[in-house]
């Protein structure tokens, strides 16, 4: 992953904020930790398995939330749990889903994009 999905480094390159939002929001790896953060806090290690992620890949995907100030974490002695910092966050991600509703989930990516799920905003 490289930090083009974060906002600060889309907007940095020239991206209307909202844009880079989206942008950063264009991973379905980070909405399924966003998904699994809205249900509470959760350690780097709570989210490897309960996403059956790797842990690099995680770390790297909350670098990049945090980045864009949707993500941080309280430190406990040595662990850190990460927590949405914007629970409206699921707001924007449950209108998404009734956008998919109502269109019959057709809408597709950008063919330079690549295929998204339409279960990553579900």
């Amino acid at each position: 992953m490289d930090e083009a999905g974060c906002v600060t480094a889309a907007v940095a390159a020239g991206a209307t904020p909202a844009a880079a939002l989206f942008r950063s929001l264009g991973d379905e790896t980070r909405l399924r930790i966003v998904a699994r953060l809205a249900a509470g806090e959760a350690r780097v290690v709570d989210l490897t398995g309960e996403l059956g992620l790797a842990q690099s890949t995680v770390s790297k995907h909350l670098a990049c939330l945090r980045g864009c100030g949707l993500v941080d974490y309280r430190a406990e002695g040595r662990q850190s749990f990460y927590a949405l910092t914007r629970p409206e966050l699921m707001d924007l991600l449950a209108a998404a889903k009734g956008v998919l509703a109502a269109t019959g989930a057709t809408a597709a990516p950008c063919p330079a994009s690549g295929p998204v799920s339409p279960a990553a905003v579900a």
